[in-house]
């Protein structure tokens, strides 16, 4: 029985409104900013912190100033405290994602979790995607400036992209690891409804299956 919904996603491609309408017909946890909480909490740092650097690797000038201040006898404590690195937040997302698989029923947006996840037989993983101006409108609407909209739809996804490369060694998106992908194009209801239905015919598909 599929326990777990993974919601993979393009920037501006509705996931994080499609998986709390999911989380909210299934009954189950929201893991999408509560994820990156529970992280910030684990990694003891601010959530704003932790959300600035999730899905992304370290910026060349972060790296280097990183090397300089571990290597550094006279290095600030205070560096030390907020250092969260992006090996060390790959770390402790699997093992906040992993402890939530574990208790199930939950809705995870994002975070790796698809590459975390995937050797497990009780999570359902989708990839959401849109045209680029359907993704485009959706992120005016939020930060209500042109080319700011344009320049997260062009450089975030690129981020995730050298992201996964770097730490699981794959391509992004990669279809081998989702169980569909969906063009939110067709509105976000309806993109619910079709999850929703392919998760239940997965289930059921399982039931039926002869042990």
């Amino acid at each position: 029985m599929k326990r777990n919904l993974v919601i993979e996603r393009e920037y501006g491609a509705g996931a994080g409104v499609v998986a709390e309408k999911a989380a909210q017909r299934l009954g189950w946890k929201l893991l999408d900013q509560a994820l990156t909480d529970e992280i910030a909490r684990v990694a003891k740092v601010k959530p704003e912190i932790c959300k600035c650097r999730e899905e992304r690797r370290d910026s060349m000038m972060y790296r280097l100033a990183k090397v300089f201040w571990r290597g550094s006898t006279e290095r600030s404590a205070r560096f030390d405290d907020d250092l969260l690195d992006a090996d060390r937040l790959v770390c402790l997302s699997q093992q906040v994602i992993e402890e939530a698989a574990d208790a199930g029923q939950c809705v995870i947006v994002g975070r790796a979790a698809p590459w975390i996840l995937r050797k497990r037989d009780d999570t359902y993983c989708v990839f959401l995607y849109a045209p680029r101006d359907v993704k485009f409108h959706r992120v005016l609407e939020s930060v209500k400036d042109k080319h700011k909209a344009i320049d997260l739809v062009d450089t975030v996804d690129q981020e995730r992209r050298e992201f996964i490369k770097h730490y699981f060694g794959a391509e992004w998106p990669g279809r081998q690891f989702y169980h569909a992908m969906l063009n939110t194009a067709v509105g976000i209801d309806a993109t619910v409804d079709n999850l929703l239905y392919l998760l239940d015919a997965a289930n059921k598909r399982e039931k039926a299956a002869p042990s």
